[in-house]
């Protein structure tokens, strides 16, 4: 039977609006709602959220509410549209975790499935929170939810909710691997989404297809990202596309706008490997798509997180043109992010959005030929750096470095000071720490690269033919990591660099 259900909430100050409830015989309820935002409007989602598994228990007022509360918080907090609501909903959230701990600590009262429900909620609720905090240890903690989640379930008996921890185990895999330098996350991340795949059908489930298809693609993503050559990231925008085939813009308006910024990830970094522009002009397209949708009114973090996005194809698309208008338009759209994308509110966001506008106001600074921009790229990195830390995001705090050492690189070069080429390489040395040819060797190749630089530099100005030495091994090594197969813009660039040092060393011979 089906019925309203408003009334069994009137007394909670609930967080969420019943739209209905349905009960059949010998089954666990399932709730369908809409959240509800701080001032008590309705969330402007899409589709009502569908709860599952909530079995009448003893404690069924305490942990219903708990797990209502914990799942609408985790639905709505992600588009907090001001920093105090944002704040509010956060704190909600790690209250609502902590009910959730508390009834999983007390004896067993529920049935399993009911168990698994809540242990799925916490991990869902954690995930949300690990995202948006520094560190690993609320996304280890989501981590161990949906393990235990995922004993209580099975792809045979219930492959629904199998697959939904699966997918969301994927999301977290994923979150962990991108804040560590090794692949073993990611490698489970994927067997996790493949698994759900197992299970979600584009004919029987769209949206879970769809919505795994896009996890899927994300952990592609990442994987391409450290890897040379493109196959990973070609599999990646075939998952975007496939999921952007179930989201129609009129009817899932924020899921196809969530597919489009992603699809333009995945062909930003392929048009960043290949030559021409094609690439890049569809990734700043799907970015802008996006945007229409991705309002700052309606899910002011998403609008800013694309607004980062469409700044690093300007930016790349701005390295391969002539003047300085899609720099600037790259500058403005960081700093359009960075008006959401606070320190105290997302400290890694506002930390990956000021490296990104660092590198930008560097090629700035090199097209105009101006000391103030390549100073402001410096102190840009430097604020980075502040949560950016080696601890926290090993990777990202190695790419800074050597984004950081660019700066300074350019920067000494102009002005001729040696102390400050001297900072860069230690920089770029700081970055190899990190960027390992085993864990990250595209990465490792261009921190090779950018270390030639520097040492090609530092023994031009001090008439020092052990610098440059150094850089032609530098080049060399790198030149042998990337191989035949490789990036021909990259190895056609290191070739570059080589045959400018080796014809100096000739001069100080002669």
């Amino acid at each position: 039977m089906q019925k309203s259900a408003s009334a069994l909430l009137t007394d909670w100050n609930a967080d969420l609006a019943i739209v209905g409830m349905v009960k059949k015989p010998g089954e666990a309820l399932s709730l369908w709602f809409i959240p509800r935002l701080g001032d008590g409007t309705l969330s402007r989602g899409d589709r009502p959220y569908k709860l599952e598994n909530v079995t009448l228990g003893t404690d069924f007022h305490e942990d219903l509410r708990a797990q209502l509360s914990a799942t609408a918080l985790a639905a709505v907090a992600p588009i907090a549209d001001t920093e105090t609501r944002g704040r509010v909903l956060d704190n909600g959230l790690r209250e609502a975790t902590e009910k959730l701990s508390n009834l999983l600590n007390k004896p067993n009262v529920t049935a399993p499935a009911h168990n698994a429900a809540l242990h799925a909620t916490l991990g869902h609720a954690l995930l949300i929170l690990g995202e948006r905090e520094s560190g690993t240890k609320g996304l280890l903690r989501a981590y161990r939810a949906y393990r235990a989640a995922l004993k209580f379930y099975s792809s045979e008996h219930q492959p629904s909710e199998w697959a939904a921890a699966q997918n969301n185990l994927g999301i977290i895999l994923l979150a962990l691997g991108q804040r560590g330098s090794g692949t073993q996350y990611l490698s489970q991340a994927e067997e996790a989404c493949r698994a759900a795949l197992k299970v979600y059908t584009p004919e029987h489930q769209p949206i879970e297809w769809a919505s795994t298809q896009l996890n899927l693609g994300s952990v592609l993503l990442v994987q391409g990202q450290r890897e040379n050559g493109t196959d990973r990231l070609q599999r990646a925008e075939h998952a975007y596309r496939a999921a952007l085939g179930m989201y129609p813009r009129e009817h899932l308006p924020l899921q196809w706008a969530t597919v489009q910024d992603s699809l333009g990830c995945a062909l930003l970094l392929l048009g960043q490997r290949e030559k021409g522009k094609k690439r890049l002009e569809q990734a700043e397209s799907a970015f802008r798509e996006a945007l229409q949708v991705r309002t700052r009114e309606r899910v002011p973090l998403y609008w800013a997180a694309t607004q980062n996005n469409l700044g690093n194809v300007l930016l790349e698309l701005g390295q391969r043109e002539n003047g300085t208008e899609r720099l600037q338009q790259a500058v403005d759209a960081y700093q359009a992010a960075l008006q959401e994308r606070t320190r105290e509110r997302m400290p890694l966001d506002w930390a990956g959005t000021q490296n990104n506008l660092g590198i930008t106001l560097l090629h700035l600074g090199k097209r105009e030929q101006r000391a103030e921009r390549l100073e402001q790229a410096v102190r840009a990195h430097r604020k980075a750096l502040k949560e950016r830390t080696r601890e926290r995001v090993p990777l990202h705090w190695a790419a800074t470095q050597t984004s950081l050492g660019n700066a300074l690189l350019y920067l000494g070069r102009q002005e001729k000071r040696t102390e400050l080429l001297q900072e860069a390489e230690d920089a770029y040395r700081a970055a190899l720490e990190e960027r390992t040819p085993e864990q990250v060797p595209l990465e490792w190749v261009l921190t090779q690269n950018s270390l030639g630089l520097v040492l090609f530099a530092i023994g031009e100005l001090k008439i020092s033919r052990l610098h440059l030495e150094r850089a032609v091994g530098a080049y060399c090594a790198a030149l042998g990591l990337l191989g035949p197969g490789g990036s021909r813009r990259y190895r056609d660039m290191l070739l570059g660099n080589l045959g400018r040092t080796l014809a100096k060393l000739r001069e100080f011979e002669s």
